[in-house]
């Protein structure tokens, strides 16, 4: 709910620029760059910033794929990034990977031998 609200106000600033500078001043090139740079630092803040806080703190929205051919084991936080633990049977390896915020640092973890849906004897 938070995303969409976020999206919402970002959409709202937009018109309040095209509509005060672009029909109230009758500046339409000005109007235009200011809305474009509304809308590109909103992008930014979200894909940089926000995504995972909105996720993890107020409920925000997010999907992420599972790779073709591994099965989804867990998910868990590291202060505000994500971790996904997934097992790709065909290796046998279990594979940690984050997913930080606007995914620049990503981490990976891979251990061998992992065998997790599989019962010990």
């Amino acid at each position: 709910m938070i995303t969409y609200l976020y999206w919402l106000g970002i959409v709202v600033l937009v018109g309040a620029a095209l509509y005060g500078i672009g029909v109230k001043a009758e500046n339409w090139k000005v109007g235009i760059i200011v809305a474009l740079v509304i809308l590109f630092v909103g992008w930014a803040t979200y894909f940089f910033r926000l995504q995972q806080v909105f996720v993890k703190r107020y409920g925000g929205v997010m999907s992420i794929r599972v790779p073709e051919g591994q099965h989804h084991l867990a998910a868990t936080w590291k202060d505000d990034n994500l971790w996904i633990e997934n097992y790709d049977p065909k290796t046998n390896t279990c594979v940690f990977s984050e997913y930080s915020k606007g995914n620049m640092l990503q981490g990976k973890v891979t251990i061998t031998n992992c065998n997790p849906l599989v019962p010990r004897q």
